[in-house]
């Protein structure tokens, strides 16, 4: 996580538009400083934006985008989803590489909130993962399906990338994701100057989970089958009947585990003991 001051976020933030159409490409694990694709799977921005237009607030409160704004931003939800439209912050925190260390990020914290399933820290600069703010009286994320792992669609202009919650924030702020994140999405991921002021939608689909947290092909694969779900039930008229549900295991040859598991289940891996701890 990070508290970027108001003042630092405006002077040092430059984007990068897109300057070609939308192209379709096919989830792959990625690697640091690869091209950003326009498209991650099939599903359109508009069709998710079009979902989100309206909030009904489950936060009790609003959040702030980076410490002495003003607290506007509140959490949203549906039956499938939470979601926010806020900034993006540029998170580096996690194990260290050529473009997240202490050198390249005054703020660099060494650990996330939660870990791989090897134990280690997860990577901000490898790995597409995104950070809800701490536990509070004004959102606890757990409350709504939303744990170390969870899914989360992330939109900015005309394009969609998939991703993981992987660390937790200030309990007072919102709208921050890590360095892998903002390079899917064409943001300048600087951490000591990049992000976006404005206009990123984060959706995170309740219940779900990439298995393992590291797997970013997990990832994409339980975020498309959603992504695709949540876009229909917008497309469905309002009148006739609901479009039939996404079943679990509906694609088997897809390699991942079912995307809601029982509500018995409370394995969620070695990341939950460190929730609310050391990303905060």
């Amino acid at each position: 996580m990070r508290v970027q001051s108001l003042s630092l976020a405006v002077a040092g933030i430059a984007l990068l538009a897109p300057t070609t159409s939308p192209t379709v490409v096919r989830p792959t694990a990625g690697a640091p400083g690869a091209p950003a694709s326009h498209q991650e799977g099939s599903v359109r921005a508009a069709d998710l934006l079009s979902r989100v237009r309206d909030c009904t607030p489950v936060s009790r409160g609003r959040y702030r985008t980076d410490e002495g704004a003003p607290a506007t931003i509140p959490v949203c939800g549906t039956e499938e989803a939470v979601f926010w439209t806020a900034d993006m912050d540029i998170d580096c925190d996690g194990r260290p590489g050529p473009r997240c260390n202490s050198g390249t990020d005054p703020l660099f914290s060494a650990a996330t909130a939660f870990q791989q399933s090897d134990g280690r820290h997860l990577s901000a600069e490898s790995l597409p993962y995104i950070v809800v703010p701490g536990p509070s009286d004004v959102w606890d994320h757990r409350d709504h399906g939303v744990r170390g792992g969870s899914v989360a669609a992330v939109v900015y202009r005309d394009r969609v990338a998939y991703a993981v919650v992987g660390d937790t924030g200030p309990r007072g702020i919102i709208g921050e994701a890590s360095y892998a994140t903002a390079e899917a999405l064409g943001i300048r991921p600087d951490p000591r100057g990049g992000g976006a002021p404005s206009g990123v939608t984060y959706i995170v689909f309740k219940n779900s989970r990439a298995t393992p947290i590291e797997s970013h092909a997990s990832a994409v694969a339980v975020g498309e089958r959603l992504a695709r779900q949540f876009a229909r039930v917008a497309d469905a008229d309002p009148g006739g009947p609901a479009p039939p549900p996404v079943r679990d295991g509906e694609d088997e040859a897809d390699g991942t585990a079912d995307v809601r598991p029982p509500a018995w289940e409370e394995d969620w891996g070695p990341s939950d003991a460190a929730e609310g701890g050391e990303g905060e």
